[in-house]
């Protein structure tokens, strides 16, 4: 069955297949590294994250997928500067950090990670900058290098801006600036004191932000058309509009073919900001006594075009849904009759044709979602009335390994089953004193280890076959 993706470029679905050779190329705007990421940077790459998985494990596409890093700017420039630190070193703290968050998160490894200040990088800017020159596209103006955004007839065709608004001839320097404000654009920026330079453009200087991403995407990625481009929604105008102006002058290709936004997140009903001290972090969320796992789990349950809100109430039931479905997956292994029943296997199909049907249809994580909680609740029963056997247990596995495959929280959870708050062979000791306690009828020594574990965080589930801890 093909699969279906919206297209910011031309604001509907549309049948989405790979480019040739069955390698879908795609380029994600990676973190700009001049603060450690948070919640809302982190919705985007998971979204982003269930789209690479849907594209490998559902539709066994091959995927070349490159996310940068945005390690020069004005943000990591000033924050450089502040902190008294090198340019590389103060950045690298935090693509650190990013790294270490997206493992917590399970974020599958991409491809290629390219820093912006990489000297292949930096090399294929200036490249840009030169056939952008020679074919009209620039100006110099005090010692920096414009894109002219009237030599571009159809530019502002990603967000839809009115033409008759446009303000060409107008430049802006900024990195950033306000929506809608379309001016001619800094590609090349001059030198100022206390900045770092580069000479591979005359004059010296440092690159744009929105100059990095097309010369990073089109040095790794090959020519264009190029696949998948995402981002956050925020990144539609003004970047993702000067990246195709750039890259689509030089080139006289297009330059994606398919434009990928995740909506934002807002915490408490509020836009994320600073000011606010919402802006919370992965050790932020951890420290406040919950999983990556469940952070995972919140940030793919809603559709990734429609806005979510966060909240520590929200993250609570995303925590109660992972423990649903992990409680469910070790009820599995208390089946002991034999044999297969037809009716199981026949439910188990129709949950994975219901997952694939809405993963395949824009990526409805929330449809399935619901066809994975709907079988688990008819497994529950089906348990229940003892109309399960092993062999269905196998086939019922295979099938969660394959909702996994593309969702990546079970594994995760696993993964941090695996590293409990304390050593497994102290768990496995204090059971086994648990254990004897019992047998000689000191209840209250036993309710005491049970207790001092579930105060470190390791809870003790008995049953007919023996006692099991998961983490809390």
């Amino acid at each position: 069955m093909m699969m279906r993706l919206y297209n910011t470029l031309s604001r509907t679905e549309e049948p989405f297949t790979p480019g040739p050779g069955n390698t879908v190329r795609m380029y994600t705007c990676g973190l700009t590294v001049y603060a450690r990421g948070h919640i809302g940077n982190f919705r985007s790459f998971i979204c982003t994250d269930i789209l690479r998985r849907t594209l490998r494990h559902l539709m066994e596409f091959d995927v070349r997928h490159v996310m940068n890093f945005t390690d020069v700017d004005d943000r990591t420039i000033v924050g450089a500067q502040r902190s008294g630190q090198d340019l590389r070193a103060y950045t690298t703290q935090y693509v650190d950090a990013f790294l270490d968050d997206a493992r917590a998160l399970g974020l599958e490894p991409v491809e290629a990670m390219p820093r912006a200040t990489d000297p292949e990088n930096l090399q294929a800017m200036a490249d840009l900058i030169t056939v952008l020159d020679a074919k009209g596209h620039t100006y110099r103006s005090d010692g920096s290098i414009y894109f002219k955004i009237n030599t571009m007839p159809d530019y502002g065709k990603l967000a839809r801006l009115d033409h008759e608004g446009m303000k060409a001839g107008a430049r802006v320097d900024a990195d950033n600036y306000a929506k809608d404000d379309a001016r001619d654009f800094v590609l090349w920026k001059a030198t100022k004191p206390d900045e770092p330079s580069w000479t591979v453009v005359d004059p010296p200087g440092r690159p744009g932000w929105h100059l990095e991403c097309s010369a990073m995407a089109l040095r790794l990625l090959g020519e264009p058309p190029i696949d998948i481009h995402t981002g956050g929604v925020d990144l539609v105008f003004p970047h993702h509009e000067n990246e195709i102006a750039q890259s689509e002058c030089a080139t006289g290709k297009p330059f994606v073919r398919f434009w990928f936004h995740v909506e934002h997140l807002n915490v408490d009903e509020q836009k994320m900001s600073k000011s606010l001290g919402n802006t919370y972090t992965i050790p932020d969320v951890i420290a406040k006594g919950f999983r990556p796992s469940a952070v995972r789990y919140l940030l793919l349950s809603a559709h990734y075009r429609k806005p979510l809100n966060f909240t520590w109430s929200s993250l609570a039931q995303a925590e109660e849904a992972m423990r649903r479905l992990t409680d469910f997956l070790a009820r599995l292994a208390t089946v002991t009759a034999e044999g297969a029943h037809p009716e199981v296997g026949s439910r188990v199909a129709q949950a994975q044709q219901e997952f694939g049907d809405a993963m395949r249809s824009d990526l409805n994580t929330a449809g399935a979602l619901g066809a994975l909680f709907e079988l688990v609740r008819w497994l529950n029963a089906a348990i229940d009335s003892g109309r399960v056997g092993r062999a269905d247990v196998d086939a019922i596995h295979e099938a969660f390994g394959g909702f996994d495959r593309v969702l990546g929280v079970l594994s995760l959870r696993r993964a941090e089953d695996d590293q409990p708050p304390i050593p497994v062979e102290e768990i496995d000791r204090l059971i086994e004193e648990r254990h004897a306690a019992r047998r000689r009828r000191d209840f209250a020594e036993a309710d005491r280890i049970r207790q001092d574990l579930a105060a470190r965080g390791v809870l003790l589930e008995d049953s007919s076959s023996g006692t099991r801890w998961k983490r809390k």
